[in-house]
């Protein structure tokens, strides 16, 4: 008598089991690296009193330090960080395009990852984190309570997560991103971006996930709308077979977002350098537009260790951060 096959777990047991090893990498890997400081991943002015360094010339004479300028007879300023309770927002792009891998990862499981990673990095000393999430385009579902499992996602729906303090709510958070499911048809990023934008919020952080793979003037104007009150860190996702093709002769490839199917002959090579020449130019579209929108830019790969790639980043950002400063 032959035992029967196993059935795969639920959707949401298979989601719980990976946001546990989720959440015990990233505190591995950040734990005592990057702790002490929750001020934010991105620097931005604030109201709370930081360190002096020497003045220099276009620094906001208002700010100057009258103390450590008698003292040391050289004139300087205090610089300002951005308050502890810091509301931090996550656009997190769950479009079809998203559901593509051929590295190690799933593209929508490194924007899972990063999404933990950010929520660990800013949800201690009582700052809160919410997110909005798109399946496609459409209009938005109105806010509700996900602290009990994932929310309802279709067609045509954008979800909306209320920021809310403390780990138990992150953790939350978490759980209904993991759970919700990616629906066929093709997403809007620039209408997800813009639900960040309204209503208005107070200054704080704003983090866009997506792999940008609409058109840039699609979501460059929100983008750069979002930059004017927030500090926004834009998370591009990236599958290796998006930049090159490989020789594997007739390749056959659906697209995700419409379904359609094509045929594609890798074995040409001049039809895959024209393949590599239009993906770089792509990429740098990408790049231009989040630099002219004034984003902090973060490529993660699919096919590389993206908490490694994400480390590198906040500690250079935090270095850039105190660049300069004298204690």
């Amino acid at each position: 008598m032959t035992s029967p096959t196993p059935r795969p777990a639920p959707l949401a047991d298979r989601s719980e089991a990976v946001l546990s090893r989720l959440q015990l990498l990233v505190t591995r890997k950040l734990d005592g690296l990057l702790q002490g400081d929750y001020a934010g991943l991105l620097p931005g002015p604030g109201s709370e009193a930081g360190e002096s360094r020497e003045y220099r010339p276009g620094d906001d004479v208002r700010r100057m330090d009258w103390p450590v300028t008698a003292r040391t007879t050289t004139p300087h300023v205090r610089r300002t960080v951005a308050d502890r309770e810091l509301e931090t927002w996550l656009a997190l792009d769950l479009s079809a395009s998203l559901d593509f891998g051929t590295g190690q990862w799933l593209k929508r499981e490194v924007v899972v990852a990063a999404a933990a990673a950010i929520t660990h990095l800013t949800v201690r000393g009582g700052n809160r984190i919410g997110a909005v999430i798109g399946t496609g385009g459409g209009a938005s579902a109105p806010a509700r309570r996900w602290r009990g499992g994932p929310p309802p996602a279709g067609p045509g729906v954008f979800t909306r997560l209320p920021a809310r303090s403390g780990r138990k709510e992150a953790q939350g958070l978490l759980r209904a991103v993991a759970g919700t499911a990616i629906q066929p048809g093709r997403g809007d990023l620039g209408a997800l971006i813009e639900m960040l934008n309204r209503p208005p919020r107070r200054r704080g952080v704003a983090v866009v996930v997506s792999d940008f793979l609409a058109p840039a003037e699609q979501w460059a104007r929100p983008m750069r709308k979002l930059r004017v009150r927030h500090d926004v860190l834009a998370i591009e996702v990236v599958d290796p077979r998006e930049l090159e093709l490989p020789d594997v002769g007739v390749l056959p490839v659906v697209d995700p977002e419409s379904g359609e199917l094509h045929e594609v002959q890798t074995a040409d090579p001049r039809l895959r350098q024209r393949y590599a020449e239009a993906a770089t130019a792509q990429r740098a579209t990408i790049a231009a537009a989040l630099r002219g929108a004034g984003a902090a830019h973060l490529r993660l790969r699919t096919d590389r260790d993206w908490l490694l790639d994400m480390v590198r980043f906040v500690a250079a950002q935090r270095h850039a951060r105190t660049r300069g400063t004298t204690r």
